[in-house]
């Protein structure tokens, strides 16, 4: 039996929980976190901006590939690109393995969304 169709908005929603709580994890480091911070306020958008959008699913390829053209600073472009094609492999993974599916499924749970909040 073949998997149901997963929404890009449903995966993207949940990579944004997961985003989240990953948080946690980089606030423990130790060295400059400028460049962690700066990544992640990108791939956070472009997330948000596949939740907003709500593509199909059959074109959400595109969407991605469209993504970068849509940033209102031209030196996201670059960033943009890359946080993109990320998005793309997590969304191909989601489809690819049921225990990842399953872990987005269940909201992205994390032992660092804990360590995130309690600070």
């Amino acid at each position: 039996m073949k998997a149901p169709t997963l929404r890009p908005a449903d995966v993207c929603r949940a990579l944004l929980a997961a985003l989240e709580a990953s948080e946690g994890r980089r606030r423990k480091r130790k060295r400059d976190q400028t460049p962690d911070a700066f990544g992640l306020a990108v791939k956070r958008d472009l997330l948000r901006r596949a939740v907003e959008d709500d593509p199909r699913p059959e074109a959400f390829e595109e969407w991605l590939l469209n993504y970068p053209q849509t940033c209102k600073a031209r030196e996201l472009a670059g960033p943009a690109f890359a946080m993109a094609r990320a998005v793309f492999e997590e969304w191909r993974l989601a489809h690819a393995s049921a225990e990842f599916r399953l872990w987005l499924e269940q909201g992205a749970p994390s032992d660092d969304a804990a360590d995130g909040i309690s600070r």
